[in-house]
């Protein structure tokens, strides 16, 4: 039950940790609701089984433009359509963070890098504890924390709504940015 999330410790490295994975990170109030969004962009794993060897056509330059054109108007065309959506709402119970790493397995069979949905599940489960521990930490044991993950063609985005008290996200993450550059051995003028 509850009980349990003031046993886990927390300094911030939730938050931290999401910053350091995800390419576009906000924190937006939709109306009632608080919006967590990560963004991690990557290239496509090829298949297997893909075994064409580079052919070099005989093409004029007009042609290849032509083709070079059309192309690129597909990619555009699909680079905003989802390949695939899931969604899961839970209650605000820090013990459902195995049924959050199942829900993330099912995107294993989508052409994303092993490393890429390794740092998707855990900045989804990070989001998630951050959610319950903090945004949530006062309210019912019924509150719901709604998850959802949207694959593209080259990038992935995690969203995860609560209801608590939003939160400053740029200056939280402007506090932990000296603690991020040390790390890095990086100094701050």
């Amino acid at each position: 039950m509850r009980e349990s999330i003031d046993e886990i410790g927390s300094g911030g490295i939730g938050i931290k940790l999401i910053g350091k994975i995800a390419d576009e990170l906000s924190y937006t109030r939709d109306g009632l609701r608080n919006c967590l969004l990560i963004v991690k962009y990557f290239q496509p794993v090829l298949p297997q089984d893909s075994t064409q060897a580079w052919v070099k056509p005989a093409i004029d330059v007009f042609s290849f433009n032509w083709l070079t054109k059309q192309r690129n108007r597909q990619l555009e065309r699909s680079y905003n359509q989802p390949i695939k959506t899931i969604h899961l709402q839970l209650n605000t119970d820090i013990k459902s963070v195995p049924q959050v790493l199942w829900w993330v397995e099912q995107l294993e069979d989508l052409p994303i890098p092993e490393a890429v949905l390794q740092q998707c599940k855990l900045a989804t489960i990070e989001g998630f504890t951050n959610a319950v521990r903090h945004a949530h930490k006062n309210l019912p044991f019924q509150t719901p924390i709604d998850l959802e993950i949207t694959v593209f063609n080259e990038r992935l985005e995690v969203k995860i709504w609560d209801v608590g008290e939003p939160f400053d996200i740029q200056a939280k993450l402007l506090e932990e940015l000296p603690v991020i550059w040390s790390e890095l051995g990086c100094m701050l003028d």
